[in-house]
């Protein structure tokens, strides 16, 4: 009986411990300030692992401001995950496009 109640009691605390931790979740992380550095830069919607950018939405201009951590997004083939300031979407660049971390 005392065995019982031992174990009853540790598996109380464990779920206890497991309550008061909270669902685990990743924080979002705010994409660093740069710059685009290439006279020109498309910028596609989208990076597919078979068959590279999908969904050019425009074409950036060398002075944009744009957003890329380093280490912290995704970077596929040399195309990296980027914010536009401008219009405040997400979309995939060429990484040796971007530059000035920091700049502004």
């Amino acid at each position: 009986m005392a065995t019982t109640r031992l174990s009853a009691a540790l598996s109380l605390t464990a779920a206890l411990a497991l309550i008061s931790v909270g669902s685990a979740h990743a924080e979002p992380t705010v994409p660093e300030h740069a710059v685009i550095v290439c006279d020109s830069a498309s910028f596609y919607a989208n990076y597919n692992s078979s068959s590279g950018p999908a969904g050019l939405k425009r074409t950036l201009l060398r002075g944009d401001k744009v957003g890329h951590t380093r280490g912290a997004h995704p970077v596929y083939n040399g195309w990296a995950a980027t914010f536009d300031f401008g219009p405040n979407d997400w979309g995939f660049v060429r990484q040796e496009c971007l530059g000035g971390f920091g700049s502004w």
